[in-house]
């Protein structure tokens, strides 16, 4: 298939090693002092090795590659960290592969406390399970009755006073990057946000604090086929566009959102303001 995948220029490369290290499949390795890619379909296209290289000997190139094989990563990262397999790994341990914004974390309070797991031992490392503190948990269920009584009035006019003192602050729709079309009017005269999908879910008082005055567009570039560059660029030329922010999720997954825009706005040939808030997975605003 044709898809997008990194290409690593030797002359370039100082064998210092460093993408190796960024590389969460283990699609690089060493070979005679120089960085290889070793298999295409070890490789996600995110390209988290480049930022990694002090040289700029990795770049992406569009290429005939086999697709990316998230089970082939899973047992090259098991046979390398110790021959464990995937029968082998316990029900309880961590996420060990893929990418790491995908794996499970509880975000309640009161959770009972699960046992130590082994430490996180390869693949994309957001995807790694881990307890945040958050709402308290629900009470166990209670089987209701038909004749059951409605929620208590207080409960019901609490819920409608936080509701009416946060309101939605989309302002259209669809918000997807791949749906939005290339110009319309309610881009003009407004600041874009571009936000990784889970953005919103990790921060309570996102849609207040960075959708408002905002078009809000969103996207997940672990999920979504193709880049984003060529789409947002068109945005961004198109239309009286007054400023750009990136808002990613800490995991490097988003990387590669960030990287689109500013390749979009370089892209676009406009100087407006450019601006990345990154949030780690507590919702905590970080960078």
């Amino acid at each position: 298939m044709l898809r997008k995948i990194i290409h690593i220029d030797e002359d370039k490369c100082i064998g210092c090693g460093l993408c190796v290290d960024a590389c969460h499949e283990g699609a690089i390795a060493m070979v005679d002092g120089k960085a290889r890619l070793m298999r295409d379909d070890y490789c996600d296209g995110l390209g988290d090795c480049l930022p990694a290289c002090p040289t700029d000997a990795i770049s992406f190139v569009e290429r005939e590659a086999a697709p990316y094989d998230e089970a082939a990563v899973a047992a090259h990262l098991a046979a390398r960290n110790g021959g464990a397999t995937a029968c082998s790994v316990p029900a309880a341990a961590e996420h060990r592969s893929g990418c790491p914004g995908s794996a499970a974390r509880t975000l309640i309070d009161d959770a009972p406390k699960p046992a130590p797991s082994p430490a996180h031992q390869g693949g994309c490392p957001g995807s790694r399970s881990r307890s945040l503190n958050g709402a308290p948990a629900p009470a166990a269920p209670v089987p209701a009755a038909r004749t059951a009584a409605p929620a208590a009035t207080g409960a019901t006019d609490a819920l409608s006073a936080v509701a009416a003192a946060l309101p939605n602050r989309l302002a259209q729709w669809p918000c997807q990057i791949k749906l939005v079309p290339v110009q319309a009017p309610y881009y003009q005269g407004r600041g874009l946000l571009i936000a990784a999908d889970c953005t919103a879910f990790a921060c309570a008082s996102f849609h207040e604090r960075f959708m408002s005055g905002n078009v809000t567009i969103i996207g997940c570039p672990k999920l979504d086929e193709g880049s984003y560059t060529d789409k947002l660029a068109a945005i961004i030329a198109a239309n009286d566009i007054t400023s750009v922010t990136v808002a990613r999720m800490e995991v490097p997954c988003c990387g590669g959102l960030e990287r689109a825009a500013a390749e979009a706005c370089a892209q676009s040939g406009k100087d407006i303001p450019f601006e990345v808030v990154t949030f780690a997975v507590n919702g905590d605003v970080i960078g």
